[in-house]
């Protein structure tokens, strides 16, 4: 696809995430890397372009447009503030060697407010309405149901902390979560070391690595874990019809709104969904036609804390056309308080990979 096109196609979605109201803000494609890695995860780091600057350490060619402008938000303080930004992003296919490494991604932020729904629902229509009439289907989720579940577990906070880790990792989570319920032991070399009279006795070997304090303190959490009970069956069980939920968001409402009678902790979430569809419906979308799915975006960027969706082709099996969501807490972390926020990007490569193929 030559690039004039794709530069066409950029300038068209920006033109329109800025009739919107969004202020047009740029990034520097090289970024100081340990912040930013550190808040992607885990799938963004391991697929980075890394190298050094002898004044400014180590660098990273751009992975993403929001964890920079969330930064540069959080120094304005501008409540509430819409943004747009167009560049390149980098990332290496180590896993999928067919996908671009480097591609054009557009993209359109809300942070602030005091109606999260609505911007949820703002992001969302703007985002649809960018992409005009091409044939995509939506696919919607929601993280802080998930999220909501783990943390209401009747377990220990290392347990619901270790899950909430991995909550991104679908078969870590699995294996952690079928350990802590009973239905598979733990690891052979775990169980012989809590074993032993003196599990420090050798520790010295590890000098360098772990000091004693450290490996005490592990073993303490580790004896700590195997006294504790199995998560309930019955727990494990609501967070599989979670998990496994796929229907029109209305119809997974109602379900989730079930669960919430046996898991009251995924209620403010799911209030939360009520207001979102409420606000979808106000701005013209059919939420009647609209898919959910309770999985959906745990293999994408960690920072995402709520509403997630994605558009994709009607046929054949590429990359999404455009993604985005919710990520609170990301500007928690990066400015001294929370600021409500939301967004999503838009492929124009693969805008005009649709449009060739109508």
């Amino acid at each position: 696809m030559n690039a004039p096109a794709i530069q066409a196609e950029t300038d068209r979605l920006s033109a329109c995430f800025a009739k919107a109201g969004a202020q047009t803000v740029y990034t520097d494609v090289l970024q100081p890397a340990d912040t930013l890695l550190d808040l992607y995860g885990e799938d963004i780091r391991g697929r980075s372009y890394l190298t050094s600057d002898p004044a400014l350490g180590e660098m990273v060619l751009r992975p993403d447009f929001t964890v920079p402008v969330v930064q540069m938000h959080m120094q304005s303080h501008a409540n509430p503030a819409r943004y747009t930004y167009a560049g390149r992003v980098f990332r290496k296919q180590d896993v999928n060697p067919g996908r671009a490494t480097e591609f054009v991604q557009v993209g359109f932020e809300i942070m602030g407010g005091d109606d999260p729904a609505d911007a949820e629902a703002e992001v969302f229509a703007t985002i649809r309405a960018a992409l005009g009439d091409l044939p995509l289907r939506a696919a919607t989720g929601d993280i802080g149901v998930l999220m909501a579940a783990v943390r209401g577990l009747r377990t220990t906070q290392a347990r619901k902390d270790a899950l909430m880790r991995h909550i991104w990792r679908p078969r870590r989570f699995r294996a952690l979560l079928d350990r802590f319920g009973g239905r598979t032991p733990p690891p052979a070399s775990r169980t012989a070391l809590l074993a032993l009279t003196d599990p420090l006795d050798g520790a010295p070997a590890l000098a360098g690595v772990r000091t004693r304090d450290e490996i005490a303190a592990r073993i303490a959490s580790l004896r700590e874990d195997a006294a504790a009970a199995p998560i309930s069956a019955s727990e494990i069980a609501l967070l599989d019809v979670i998990l496994d939920l796929r229907a029109s968001a209305p119809q997974a409402l109602g379900r989730l709104r079930d669960i919430a009678i046996d898991m009251p902790a995924i209620e403010p979430a799911v209030t939360r969904m009520h207001a979102r569809l409420n606000a979808l419906h106000l701005r013209g979308i059919d939420v009647d036609a609209l898919e959910f799915e309770g999985s959906y975006g745990r293999t994408s960027l960690e920072y995402y804390d709520g509403f997630v969706f994605g558009f994709y082709a009607a046929e054949g099996h590429q990359p999404p056309v455009a993604t985005g969501g919710r990520y609170d807490a990301l500007t928690a972390r990066l400015g001294d308080t929370d600021v409500p926020a939301v967004g999503g990007v838009i492929r124009p490569d693969l805008v005009l990979a649709v449009r060739g193929h109508v």
